[in-house]
């Protein structure tokens, strides 16, 4: 294919890939009441070999032809890591300084259940040769404990943000717990990846590396960083030149974490968190947000639903395992969360509503299984399940939120809206704290 060929197939793929993620999510939101980004996910998948490539191979095949993957992979990866970057600017810290106790409590009980799980059902899946090659049983339980412990945090806050709870203790409970879980999540990766298939070398260089960066950009990024927040204060918004350089920053930590081995989505959720917060971060995300969910993200959706075939779950054994691991993470996830809020003192609805809003899994899974996949660690049928587990765990979360906090979360989200408009506020009156 030519690259005037190439050309004119990317400008009717995106076409396509944009219009089917809006129009799947906003019937996602209008008629069942989940949120834009779940309908963005099934898009993907129709639009790969499970649905479309299956009744349509021609159309399939004609829109995203074999040559036309790698620019989708490269759009998917400055897309996701985009997303990080916005994910680590709302990002928090004064979470981890409320309700500290349950937080630590429900993060620790939703890391240690899932890796019981993950010990005791990795020998079992590779019975059926579900992971790469050269894959040990040390790297696949590592990397199933953090597929199955990872927190859908995004939506999770966009749960939380949309009824007004961040400043209830729900809200802050959950928060803490859900950044203090994938933290520890992220962290298992990194050291899987460290670890996978490249020698003793490879695995120091990417855990030391990706571990003095990550170090530099909390410590020291942070106080780097406030000239430009003073730049964007003196100007009273971003200009183009401020925006050009945030994006050379992101750019550049991006690579870093990928040439140390671990990936770039490390890069830039690190420099979203090292940014100061004010003005530069508020404009960063209303500057960035827009482009990157409505064109970035859909690409890699759509990247990981050309490679999710749920037809190779085509027998009653396959069908089984991917319902064992459905069950064995919602119970392991949602019932440890829900059993440590109990043990650490809240009441039973408030107990419920964490431990289903910590079960979701949503993008962020989907970003650990396509990392997965790409190195190797886990096969096509493996990474298919996943996402089954992914879409399942997600799209129960805002009916069963509903079904056991939704009186109480109306009741409380006057305050809790009072209370962000403080907030607001106060980011507004500095905007130079980290």
């Amino acid at each position: 294919m030519s690259p005037a060929e190439l050309s004119v197939t990317f400008f009717l793929q995106m076409f396509v890939i944009v219009a089917a993620c809006r129009v799947t999510g906003w019937a996602m939101k209008r008629y069942f009441d989940q949120p834009q980004v779940i309908g963005e996910m099934i898009a993907g998948i129709l639009l790969g070999p499970s649905l479309l490539g299956l009744f349509a191979p021609d159309v399939q095949h004609f829109l995203f032809p074999k040559e036309t993957k790698s620019v989708l992979f490269v759009g998917a990866q400055l897309g996701v890591g985009l997303y990080m970057f916005l994910v680590g600017l709302g990002f928090r810290t004064d979470h981890f300084r409320v309700n500290a106790r349950s937080a630590f409590a429900v993060s620790l009980s939703g890391m240690t259940a899932p890796f019981l799980v993950a010990v005791v059902m990795t020998p079992w899946l590779f019975g059926f040769g579900l992971f790469g090659a050269g894959v040990s049983g040390f790297q696949a339980t590592l990397f199933m404990g953090a597929a199955i412990s990872i927190t859908a945090f995004p939506v999770l806050a966009r749960i939380i943000q949309e009824r007004g709870l961040s400043r209830t203790p729900l809200g802050s409970l959950s928060l803490s717990a859900g950044a203090i879980d994938d933290a520890g999540a992220w962290t298992v990766l990194a050291i899987v990846l460290a670890s996978f298939g490249g020698g003793l070398a490879v695995a120091v260089k990417a855990v030391l590396g990706g571990g003095l960066f990550a170090l530099f950009m909390i410590t020291i990024g942070p106080r780097l960083l406030v000239p430009l927040a003073r730049w964007a204060e003196r100007e009273g918004r971003i200009a183009p030149s401020l925006l050009a350089t945030v994006m050379a920053l992101f750019l550049l930590c991006a690579w870093v974490t990928d040439a140390t081995g671990l990936h770039s989505v490390f890069g830039g959720f690190l420099l979203g968190i090292a940014m100061p917060r004010g003005l530069l971060s508020r404009e960063l995300k209303a500057q960035l947000e827009p482009f990157t969910l409505a064109l970035l993200v859909p690409m890699f959706f759509t990247f990981s639903g050309l490679n999710t075939q749920l037809t190779l779950v085509n027998s009653v054994g396959l069908v089984a395992i991917a319902l064992v691991i459905l069950a064995g993470s919602i119970l392991a996830k949602g019932g440890a969360c829900w059993a440590a809020a109990r043990l650490t003192g809240q009441d039973n609805p408030t107990a419920l509503a964490v431990g289903v809003l910590m079960n979701a899994r949503g993008l962020m899974e989907l970003i650990i299984i396509n990392i997965g996949l790409q190195k190797g660690i886990i096969g096509p049928a493996l990474f298919s399940m996943l996402v089954v587990m992914a879409l399942g765990t997600t799209l129960m979360t805002s009916p069963l939120f509903e079904r056991v906090y939704g009186r109480r979360a109306r009741a409380s989200g006057e305050l809790g809206a009072l209370s962000e408009d403080v907030d607001e506020a106060a980011d507004r009156a500095a905007p130079s704290a980290i």
